[in-house]
């Protein structure tokens, strides 16, 4: 018998391969079909979900479980190719904020729909109930 076997430990090391695994099929996917990682679709997401489709990039580095200089390093080629835009707080010349714009907006919608078919076929063999124990799971995790 193992010794990690159905540990705490073993659930940490399989989750951190499984997140490795999954990122790769996400990166090929998007990657190859839209041009864009995984961790720029989640951005994008993100972006979308907020009002005016704009967060702070502090709040947005919250969602993303980055630093606010990973964000700010991660937004830099997606306003390059005028997916995201930087707009200033009018109140606050040190809040910045990013901006998904109509471009950005039109390519996460057609991302989209290659996101939940790949993730429909990685957890076709999961279960429902178990799929919701573990989206609780992670939420607790992410602390969301």
């Amino acid at each position: 018998m193992n010794a990690l076997e159905n540990t705490p430990l073993e659930f940490c090391l399989k989750l951190a391969r499984a997140s490795a695994a999954l990122t790769r099929k996400m990166d090929n996917v998007l990657g190859s079909v839209h041009g864009l990682s995984f961790g720029d679709f989640t951005l994008l997401l993100h972006l979308s979900q907020a009002p005016n489709s704009r967060l702070r990039r502090g709040d947005l580095a919250d969602k993303v479980g980055l630093t606010a200089s990973g964000v700010t390093r991660s937004l830099i080629p997606l306003e390059k190719i005028g997916l995201v835009a930087r707009e200033a707080d009018v109140r606050d010349a040190r809040v910045g904020y990013a901006v998904l714009t109509p471009t950005g907006q039109e390519l996460l919608q057609n991302a989209l729909l290659s996101a939940q078919n790949t993730s429909t076929e990685l957890l076709e063999a999961t279960p429902k109930h178990a799929l919701e124990g573990l989206v609780t799971t992670l939420g607790i995790l992410s602390g969301r």
